[in-house]
């Protein structure tokens, strides 16, 4: 099985790519920086905050970022541009100049989704000292959501040595770290964007299954309707794309029980794109593949945005950093 990191870095080889890391204070930023300008990419950097302070820190891990540029948010001139622009995007909404003033100058992930916005950069990668929550407000108020598409979902790159399993190993778990309580509207959303995530990264057709713990009406209740009316959903808006639901893990990912509990699916045993009916299943989900079924978990990235932003947890090290990046790069070169 070719290592996925390597893969990434074939497909995105001689590359041209713009990306801003608002944290650029964290060493853990800078370090993932030095690892990716060892790459066969013409990346160009774009780090916010104190130069001096910044380039302390690259020296102190012996990081060159003589070739990075380095923008003070605070006596930037776009600065005053981006208030204005972050006003026509919010005054709709009873948001004051003032008040866009404050928000555009205090959070540093607001200036950064701007420079996203304004084509100035192609992609962003934060979070690594933010919260989650700061991260993804400024990539929808700013970045906005793609036509037709009005949820942000996160999705997981599963990886098994087994070749067996999904795709050569491979399968998608979405969503497992962002929309809580998915409406039957928000489910079909999460769908289309982790096929759009599995289109990077499979390598493969996405066959795709709306998990829920009924196959075919074997249960019911209001989850299993919810699931029943996503699927609905997704028939009217005539996706390009094979799913099945409602189906029962085992129902989507064993060909012998789905030729027991579903034998006309197209999808049912064959399933390489995993949706979960709420934030507790994925979540659960994701986390016993990776720690009893040994299974590489590489995300959660984001799809839905008009361009790329993720999120970093507050845990990452600097490898998780340069393989986010890495998988961001792709995303980028995908739009």
């Amino acid at each position: 099985m070719i290592d996925f990191v390597d893969e990434i870095r074939s497909k995105i080889e001689g590359m041209n790519v713009k990306i801003v890391y608002p944290e650029s204070f964290d060493p853990r930023v800078i370090k993932a920086i030095g690892m990716l300008k060892r790459e066969k990419i013409n990346v160009s950097f774009i780090l916010l905050g104190d130069k001096d302070k910044i380039n302390g820190i690259a020296k102190e891990n012996g990081v060159d970022i003589s070739d990075c540029t380095i923008i003070n948010p605070s006596t930037s001139e776009y600065m005053d541009e981006f208030i204005e622009e972050f006003y026509e995007l919010r005054k709709h909404k009873g948001v004051s100049k003032d008040q866009c003033a404050d928000y555009m100058r205090n959070d540093i992930n607001a200036f950064g989704a701007m420079l996203v916005r304004k084509g100035i950069a192609d992609c962003m990668v934060s979070g690594s000292m933010s919260p989650t929550a700061d991260v993804i407000r400024a990539a929808i108020w700013i970045v906005k959501t793609k036509k037709n598409v009005t949820t942000v979902s996160s999705s997981f790159l599963m990886v098994s040595s087994d070749p067996n399993i999904g795709s050569d190993g491979r399968v998608v778990f979405s969503d497992c770290a962002l929309v809580v309580d998915p409406t039957p509207e928000q489910l079909a959303d999460i769908t289309i964007n982790a096929v759009n995530f599995a289109k990077n990264f499979l390598n493969d057709y996405p066959r795709v299954a709306l998990l829920s713990y009924s196959t075919r009406g074997s249960g019911s209740g209001p989850s299993v309707d919810k699931v029943k009316k996503a699927v609905e959903l997704l028939k009217e808006r005539n996706v390009d794309f094979e799913f099945d639901g409602e189906l029962q893990f085992d129902a989507a990912f064993s060909e012998e029980v789905a030729k027991i509990k579903c034998p006309d699916s197209k999808v049912a045993g064959k399933a390489n794109v995993f949706i979960f009916p709420n934030l507790d299943a994925g979540n659960i989900g994701y986390k016993i593949a990776q720690r009893i079924g040994k299974m590489k978990a590489f995300g959660p990235l984001l799809e839905g945005l008009n361009k790329p932003v993720n999120d970093l947890s507050r845990g990452c090290s600097a490898e998780d950093i340069y393989v986010t990046s890495l998988m961001t790069f792709l995303q980028t070169s995908a739009k």
